[in-house]
């Protein structure tokens, strides 16, 4: 007993407080695994902004939305900054320019910027995912033309611009040529070697879309383009007027060079790169020809096809 102290007794041991149980327990746990990169706040942003990147870079790629069907008459546009700028440049009629909110302005977005006042086109600042619609999912790297659906020529009008200008009519039709990349070129090359216009089916082939606009480096601007509801009744109305029709296929008959009608009145009937000419169009054609390459190479693509052959028939008659 301590001294002028009370009798001591052990201290009675306090029980836990109802419903503390398991919290210190709970605290050493850890939280779960980490969530995936699609549900943290800040993954669209961080998404975004690399999009964003890769395109001021001009490359990149990433899966384009769903496409819809065109009608004839809706416009078309035109995506980058080199071809945008080439297309004000070569005066491709254009209705509108479209430029992202906060776009790097470097010399080719002021230069369009630029041409489009002068000409009196509209200039519209937007999002980028705006710009990703318009475009339907291509690299646009901030900018867009709209360009108006194209106004397509009668394919009786391409034989009267030859007989205007006092010329031998040299025209290129295509027969299930569906890659607008590929019309593109072969108008690149229609146009230096004098060719008259083109000449495509309304169905089942490519047609004047943004993206022929932009191979063609803006020489649709000047030759014209006409369409046919039936390819092999306008080569039959072509005959009719006086022109020869040469096809190309890799399983020609003769080879396009010795062919003796290169100087004549002509259309040149280029087909697809896989099925070649179609069986009725074949049947239209005076002389089916193929241009001759070493066995390795098993074919050319049409826009090549095209340019190999229109040099030679521009080379036959500057004789």
């Amino acid at each position: 007993m301590a001294a002028g102290g009370k009798p001591g007794r052990p201290a009675k041991k306090k029980s836990p407080t109802k419903g503390a149980g398991g919290q210190r327990r709970r605290g050493l746990e850890g939280r779960g695994a980490t969530p995936p990169a699609e549900m943290r706040h800040w993954y669209k942003d961080k998404a975004r902004a690399e999009r964003v990147a890769r395109e001021e870079q001009g490359g990149g790629t990433r899966r384009a939305p769903a496409r819809t069907r065109r009608s004839d008459d809706a416009p078309e546009y035109i995506g980058g900054r080199n071809p945008v700028l080439e297309a004000l440049q070569a005066g491709v009629p254009a209705s509108a320019l479209y430029v992202a909110h906060r776009v790097d302005n470097d010399d080719r977005v002021r230069d369009s910027v630029k041409i489009a006042a002068d000409r009196g086109i509209a200039l519209m600042e937007v999002t980028r995912d705006k710009l990703d619609r318009l475009t339907e999912g291509a690299v646009h790297q901030g900018v867009a033309l709209q360009i108006p659906a194209y106004d397509y020529a009668h394919p009786a009008e391409l034989v009267e611009l030859a007989r205007d200008a006092a010329e031998t009519p040299l025209i290129v039709a295509l027969d299930g040529v569906t890659d607008p990349r590929n019309l593109g070129a072969i108008a690149r090359s229609a146009t230096a070697f004098g060719a008259h216009g083109l000449l495509v089916p309304s169905r089942r082939s490519a047609g004047v879309t943004g993206g022929a606009w932009k191979t063609s480096a803006g020489t649709l601007a000047t030759l014209r383009v006409a369409r046919a509801a039936n390819l092999t009744a306008a080569l039959r109305e072509y005959r009719d007027e006086g022109l020869f029709v040469i096809g190309l296929d890799g399983a020609g008959d003769a080879e396009i060079g010795d062919v003796d009608l290169l100087a004549e009145p002509l259309v040149v009937v280029v087909g697809s790169e896989g099925k070649g000419l179609s069986r009725l169009v074949r049947e239209q054609c005076d002389v089916v020809a193929r241009i001759p390459m070493r066995a390795a190479a098993e074919s050319l693509n049409a826009g090549v096809a095209a340019g190999v052959t229109l040099y030679e028939v521009a080379r036959h008659r500057r004789r």
